[in-house]
C-alpha cells in the first residue's frame, strides 16, 4: 500500500543537527532512493520506473540535465533522480473534495513540502474573481476562459508566457510559436535565473553559449576544475564521470566556499568498492574560496600562466591556437601585469601557496576542463567571471580538443533544449526569419521581458495575464515580498502543472490550474503513442518515452494544452495546424527541422539509438562565430566584495532532499541536518567574532543601498566549516533577502550567492543547543 499525503504541515520543532559527512552516496544513497519510492509508489510501479530512467528506450529523468553515457547501466539514475521520479510518478492524487476543504488562503499557509506531497493534479480547477476557492472545471470551459481573456487584452504584451525546464522540445517549440503568433516575445524562462550569465559570457567569447565538451571528454581530461557547484546533491551522476576520470589519471580541484561531501569522496553504489569499501577520493585540492572571489582566483591563475611563459618563452602558452583562433592576448597581458596580489588574497580568502598549487596543476595538464554551475552564475560579476574561465582555457588551447573545454552544468532536464527551441525573450534574427519562412507570418520584432522585468511589469499592472508552462516562479525568483505582491495583481493566472506549489496559492483575480502528463506518463494521441525529445548539458538530443499509465484518464499532455490554448486564443490561427500538432508530434518535429539550426532531418536523428549531438563549431572545428571570427580574450576589471565588520556574505543553496523549489523531505543529510530547514551555516570563528553561539536563533537582515529591511526570521545558527566571512541558507526561503534588482550585470540573473547580511538575536527565540560544531576544512585536510 502506498503512503497517504500528510495532513499536518512540517516545522523545525524536531530538528537534529550532526557533523557533516565527508563522503557521498554508498549504501545510504540506495536506501534513501528506494524507501521513498516503495512507500509512495509500491513495488511494481517502482520497478517499472527505476528500470526505465535514462534508458535509451525509456524516459529522460525530469531532474537535472546531466548527460547520458553511450553505454548505459541497468540502473542509470541517481538518488535525487529517483526522488524526482517518485515525486512525479506517485499514484497519490488530489481529490475533487480537496478544493472544497482548502481555500486559497489556507494554501498560502502551507509549505512547499506539504503542497507537493498532496499528490498529482488530475482535473482543471478554476478560481473565479471574488472567490477564495478553486473548483473543478471542464477542459473546454477552462480553455474558453483563457482564450477570451487573452483576446480581450489591448496589447499582446499585456500577457507573459513563462517556461520551466521540464517542458519537452515539442512543447517548447509549440509554445513559443503560439506566443509569437499571438504577437509578443514575452517568454521569460527559468534560464533567466540560472545560466543566463553563462550564455551571455560564452556567446561573447566563442559565439555560442553552450558547453564545449562531450560526455567522454571527462575521462580524457588531465585536470578537472569544479567551480561553484555541488554535484553530490544537484547532479549526482556526475560523480561517476569524475570517478572514471580519476581512474584514468585525472586530477580534480574543487573550488567552493562550502566543503561538500560529493566533492571529497564517492562511494559508487554499483561498485563493490563503493558498497563494502571506502570508494574513491575525488578532490586532490579543495579551495574554499570566499563568496565572490572566483574571478580574482581565475585572474591570479592566468597571471601565473603568463608569468611562466615570460620566464620560459614559447614553452607554456599554446601559441598556434592563440595566433590562429584568438584575439585580445596582448591586452590581457597588460591588464594582468598590474594585478594586486594582496587584493587577490583578500578577495579569495586563500593562501598564496594554495593559488600557486592550482596554477602548477594547470600548467602541468595538457587537457583541462573547467565545469561550473550557479555558484558562479548567481553573482553580480558572474559574466566577467565566466569570461575569465574562458580566458584561462584559451591560454593553453583548452577549447576544441578531446578532454578539454568549458562545461557549464544545467540544473533542469531540458532547460537548454527549451532555449534551442526558441523559448527566449530575444531570440536572434536568424531564428525569427526561419520561423517567418516556415509559417508565413512576421514574428514580433521588439524583445520581450525576462523573469525579473516580468515581475516589475506585473507589479506595475503592465502584464495582466500570466501563463506558466511548468515551474514555480513566485517561489523561485528573488525578492519574495515583491514577487508575491506582483502576482496578486494579475487578472488571470494560468499554471500548467503536475503537482501543487506556491504559484497556485499566490493568485490574482482569476486563476486556473491545468493538470498535465509528466515525463514518466504514456502519451496517447490520435496517431498513437507519442514520444518527446530533450537536450542535455552537452548538446545531446534524444527521445523520451513515458512508461506509466497516467494517474487519471482525462489528463492532457503539455503539447495538447498548448495547442488548445492557441486555438482558443488566436483569432487568426496563422494557417498553423494546431490540431495536427496535438495528433502527431512528428508534425511538430518536421517544423523543428526546418526552423532550428542543426536539427535538419530531426525525426530521423532522434530515432537513432541514443539520439544525436547538435553541431557546436568551437568544439567541432575551432570555428568561432563571433564578429571577428576568433575567440575573444577579454579584459575584466576586478571588483572585490566588501564585507564590513560584523557582517557576513550569504549564499542561498539547495538542501540534499530538494530539486529547485520542490522539497522532498526536511533533511540535508550530507550537511548533518535532519527534520528542519530554518538554519544558517556559519564558520565557528565567525560565530565567536559575532558574539553568537552554536544553536542561537537569529533574524537574518540583508543590507542594500535601498535601505529596505528584508528579513529571514528565526534561523538557527549552525557551526559549519564554510569559508571565513561566508554563510549559507536554504533556497527558496532565503530569497526574501535578495532585492529584485540585485542581478548579474548584463545577464540579469538574481545574484543570490553574494548577499551582505547582519544577524540579530531572534525576537522570538533563545539558544537551542542541538548543533555539533565541526572544525574548518582546509585544502590539505580534504584531500583524499
Amino acid at each position: 500500500m502506498t503512503r497517504k499525503p500528510p495532513v499536518n504541515d512540517v516545522n523545525d520543532d524536531g530538528i537534529e543537527i550532526s557533523k557533516p559527512k565527508t563522503w557521498a552516496v554508498g549504501v545510504p544513497g540506495i536506501t534513501h532512493s528506494m524507501i521513498p519510492a516503495l512507500e509512495l509508489m509500491g513495488v511494481s510501479r517502482t520497478v517499472k520506473t527505476m528500470t526505465a530512467i535514462n534508458q535509451k528506450d525509456g524516459f529522460d529523468c525530469p531532474s537535472c540535465a546531466w548527460p547520458d553515457p553511450t553505454k548505459r547501466k541497468a540502473l542509470e539514475f541517481c538518488e535525487n533522480g529517483a526522488k524526482a521520479v517518485t515525486w512525479e510518478a506517485t499514484p497519490v492524487t488530489v481529490p475533487s473534495s480537496f478544493w472544497t476543504q482548502h481555500s486559497v488562503a489556507d494554501l498560502l499557509t502551507k509549505s512547499e513540502y506539504w503542497l507537493g506531497m498532496q499528490g498529482r493534479l488530475t482535473e482543471p480547477v478554476y478560481k473565479a474573481a471574488g472567490s477564495d476557492h478553486y473548483r473543478p472545471i471542464g477542459w473546454d470551459a477552462a480553455f474558453a476562459i483563457i482564450g477570451a481573456k487573452l483576446k480581450s487584452l489591448e496589447s499582446p504584451d499585456e500577457a507573459a508566457f513563462y517556461t520551466s525546464g521540464r517542458a519537452s522540445n515539442e512543447a517548447a517549440f509549440s509554445y513559443q510559436l503560439f506566443v509569437r503568433a499571438f504577437g509578443t516575445n514575452n517568454l521569460p524562462d527559468c534560464s533567466n535565473m540560472c545560466h543566463e550569465a553563462t550564455g551571455l559570457a560564452m556567446d561573447e567569447a566563442i559565439g555560442i553559449g553552450k558547453s564545449t565538451i562531450r560526455y567522454e571528454d571527462f575521462e580524457q581530461a588531465d585536470l578537472i576544475i569544479i567551480m561553484g557547484q555541488n554535484p553530490g546533491t544537484n547532479h549526482p551522476r556526475m560523480l561517476t564521470a569524475l570517478e572514471e576520470a580519476k581512474q584514468a589519471g585525472a586530477s580534480i580541484v574543487s573550488v567552493n566556499p562550502l566543503p561538500e561531501a560529493g566533492l571529497m569522496r564517492y562511494r559508487n553504489p554499483q561498485q563493490v568498492s563503493g558498497v563494502l569499501g571506502t570508494g574513491i577520493g575525488l578532490s586532490d585540492q579543495y579551495l574554499q574560496v570566499r563568496l565572490g572571489g572566483d574571478m580574482a582566483l581565475l585572474q591570479a591563475i592566468s597571471k601565473r600562466v603568463l608569468d611562466a611563459e615570460a620566464a620560459n618563452p614559447g614553452t607554456v602558452l599554446d601559441h598556434d591556437f592563440l595566433t590562429q583562433h584568438c584575439s585580445g592576448l596582448d591586452e590581457l597581458k597588460e591588464h594582468l601585469s598590474t594585478l594586486d596580489e594582496r587584493e587577490v588574497l583578500e578577495a579569495t580568502g586563500l593562501d598564496v601557496e594554495e593559488i600557486d598549487e592550482l596554477a602548477q596543476r594547470y600548467l602541468a595538464a595538457d587537457r583541462v576542463i573547467v565545469t561550473w554551475a550557479m555558484g558562479i552564475t548567481q553573482h553580480k560579476k558572474a559574466v566577467p567571471t565566466i569570461k575569465e574561465i574562458m580566458n584561462l582555457l584559451f591560454l593553453r588551447g583548452n577549447i576544441g580538443k578531446p578532454g578539454a573545454g568549458a562545461s557549464p552544468i544545467r540544473g533542469h532536464s531540458n532547460v537548454q533544449g527549451d532555449r534551442t527551441m526558441g523559448v527566449w525573450e530575444k531570440m536572434p534574427q536568424k531564428f525569427m526569419s526561419a520561423l517567418e519562412a516556415e509559417f508565413g507570418f512576421t514574428p514580433p520584432a521588439e524583445h520581450g521581458v525576462d523573469a525579473v522585468t516580468a515581475i516589475r511589469h506585473l507589479d506595475e499592472g503592465k502584464i495582466k495575464v500570466w501563463v506558466a508552462l511548468g515551474g514555480n516562479l513566485v517561489a523561485a525568483i528573488s525578492d519574495t515580498a515583491v514577487a508575491e505582491r506582483a502576482f496578486s495583481k494579475l487578472e488571470l493566472n494560468v499554471q500548467i502543472s503536475t503537482k501543487l506549489n506556491r504559484s497556485h496559492a499566490v493568485v490574482g483575480q482569476e486563476s486556473i490550474i491545468l493538470p498535465t502528463l509528466g515525463r514518466t506518463d504514456i502519451d496517447i494521441q490520435k496517431s498513437g503513442a507519442q514520444f518527446v525529445t530533450v537536450e542535455d548539458s552537452v548538446c545531446a538530443v534524444h527521445a523520451s518515452h513515458g512508461r506509466l499509465t497516467p494517474v487519471a484518464p482525462n489528463l492532457l499532455s503539455e503539447v495538447a494544452i498548448v495547442t488548445r490554448i492557441a486555438r482558443a486564443a488566436l483569432t487568426d490561427t496563422r494557417g498553423i495546424d494546431w490540431a495536427g500538432f496535438e495528433d502527431d508530434y512528428d508534425v511538430i518535429r518536421e517544423h523543428i527541422a526546418n526552423v532550428v539550426g542543426g536539427c535538419e532531418n530531426y525525426n530521423d536523428l532522434v530515432r537513432q539509438e541514443g539520439g544525436f549531438i547538435l553541431p557546436h563549431p568551437p568544439r567541432d572545428s575551432r570555428t568561432f562565430l563571433t564578429p571577428t571570427g576568433k575567440a575573444m580574450i577579454s579584459v575584466n576589471e576586478l571588483e572585490r566584495l566588501e564585507r564590513p565588520a560584523g557582517r557576513l556574505l550569504l549564499q542561498t543553496m539547495r538542501s540534499h532532499d530538494q530539486f529547485n523549489t520542490t522539497i522532498y523531505s526536511m533533511n540535508d543529510r550530507y550537511r548533518g541536518i535532519k527534520n528542519g530547514r530554518q538554519v544558517i551555516f556559519i564558520n565557528p570563528l565567525d560565530i565567536a567574532e559575532l558574539n553568537l553561539s552554536d544553536g542561537d536563533l537569529v533574524d537574518v537582515h540583508s543590507e542594500f543601498s535601498d535601505r529596505i529591511d528584508r528579513v529571514l526570521p528565526r534561523h538557527r545558527v549552525v557551526s559549519y566549516p564554510t569559508a571565513r566571512g561566508c554563510a549559507a541558507a536554504y533556497f527558496p526561503e532565503a530569497n526574501v533577502l535578495v532585492p529584485l534588482d540585485f542581478m548579474a550585470e548584463g545577464a540579469r540573473t538574481p545574484a543570490s550567492k553574494s548577499i551582505l547580511v547582519r544577524l540579530e538575536p531572534s525576537r522570538s527565540g533563545a539558544t537551542v543547543p542541538t548543533s555539533i560544531a565541526s572544525e574548518p576544512v582546509g585544502s590539505t585536510a580534504t584531500r583524499a
